[in-house]
């Protein structure tokens, strides 16, 4: 049996859903109002990081209160306790709502699957190491069996799959190799609006067309049962707000290699016809790839062709450039996000902590970063600057300028 654990944020007046989340296999879950929670929800009664949710297995789920301001289990102010089904969860007094579902699943049977105890696997593993076949199944869809979930963001939410397909046309006796790839389902409550609906089938149809080793390889997109589903090549990494939220800030030598492969893969999509701006570069949507240590650019949902209308501000706060901020993106917005980015990776911190007046205009000061060269502060600077024309003209010439700034 498996424990889904949902939670729906309540508009405050009318109850009624206004986001939801929804967890399958995580063990652990952070809720707050700092952006690396995996619950985010900005008010400012919500600390940075106010409610731990953590299980153990075969176990109920625990909450753990970390907020200022407190939490309250159906209006009762508590610090822990055991997570039971319909409760409410108020993140401090008059503060944001959040009504707890927890479901019990039998995972659904995997089609063709071998009569295999699955004994003597070691802890974490997904396939059997006797008929190589997922150890545990979550759900299925289609042909492609959940094996647990990745991560979920506004859009949408992204599980890591098994294409049971691979088991066909097998010699006798040979086991199937396992065909990873990243399933991603559009949220119920992001499928009721004709904006996020368009957003997600954009998403599909650029990553079809798009051809390079830094953006992942498109498979399928499909509607099934009223859901639309994206399915995409599977990226084993690390992205690099996670690793330099492990390991601290990066060097400048390695923070540069990375701003330069993330250019290359702008230089692809702002050279196509018509131009494509990615629109949301930030560290969470660049995976540092393991088998060759070289950046992938994820999360194509915001991208937007050169030339169409104005449309919806789209962009992470302290990366987004102020022209992409009023709906008006352009190719030199993604070349901001990279200035941005860099701060994050050479200090630790958001960008936003530098971010303020700078004589006539707004930018960032980074003058007090002791690892940030004088050479490597004036790159950042220019490619951070509020008038797209006073920034590098493509991503070509800044990471000319960010090649010389190794020498």
């Amino acid at each position: 049996m498996t424990d889904i654990l949902t939670l729906t944020l309540l508009d405050a007046k009318q109850k009624t859903p206004l986001k939801q989340w929804r967890f399958e296999t995580e063990s652990s879950i952070r809720i707050g109002r700092s952006p690396e929670n995996d619950v985010v929800i900005v008010d400012p009664l919500v600390s940075r990081h106010h409610l731990d949710l953590q299980r153990t297995d075969g176990k109920p789920w625990v909450f753990t209160n970390r907020g200022t301001n407190g939490t309250f289990v159906n209006g009762t102010l508590m610090t822990q306790g055991l997570l039971t089904n319909g409760v409410m969860l108020e993140l401090a007094q008059g503060g944001p709502r959040l009504q707890v579902a927890i479901e019990r699943v039998q995972p659904p049977p995997v089609p063709n699957a071998p009569n295999c105890s699955h004994g003597g696997n070691p802890p974490g593993n997904l396939f059997c190491i006797h008929c190589g076949w997922p150890i545990r199944v979550e759900r299925s869809v289609r042909h492609y069996q959940i094996l647990r979930t990745l991560g979920q963001g506004g859009m949408g939410t992204t599980t890591l799959a098994w294409d049971s397909r691979t088991s066909q046309g097998l010699t006798p006796g040979k086991s199937p190799v396992p065909t990873l790839v990243v399933l991603k389902e559009m949220n119920a409550d992001m499928a009721q609006i004709a904006k996020a609906r368009e957003l997600f089938e954009r998403e599909a149809k650029t990553l079809k067309s798009l051809n390079h080793p830094g953006i992942p390889k498109f498979y399928d997109f499909f509607v099934e049962a009223g859901k639309k589903y994206l399915v995409m090549e599977m990226v084993h990494g690390q992205d690099l707000e996670k690793r330099i939220f492990q390991r601290g800030p990066a060097t400048p030598e390695q923070a540069i290699a990375w701003a330069i492969q993330t250019g290359e893969v702008l230089e692809y999509l702002h050279n196509l016809d018509p131009p494509i701006i990615h629109r949301d570069i930030k560290p969470a949507n660049l995976m540092l790839r393991h088998r060759d240590n070289r950046i992938v650019v994820l999360d194509f949902g915001a991208v937007k062709e050169i030339g169409t209308p104005p449309g919806t501000r789209i962009g992470a706060e302290g990366y987004s450039a102020p022209e992409q901020d009023r709906g008006q993106p352009l190719t030199q917005s993604d070349l901001y996000a990279i200035g941005s980015t860099l701060i994050f990776l050479l200090t630790g911190e958001s960008p936003l902590n530098y971010y303020g007046k700078q004589d006539r205009e707004y930018g960032f000061n980074i003058d007090r970063v002791p690892t940030i060269t004088p050479q490597l502060r004036e790159v950042i600077g220019r490619v951070t600057r509020h008038k797209p024309r006073d920034r590098y003209q493509s991503a070509k010439a800044l990471a000319t300028a960010l090649a010389d700034c190794l020498h």
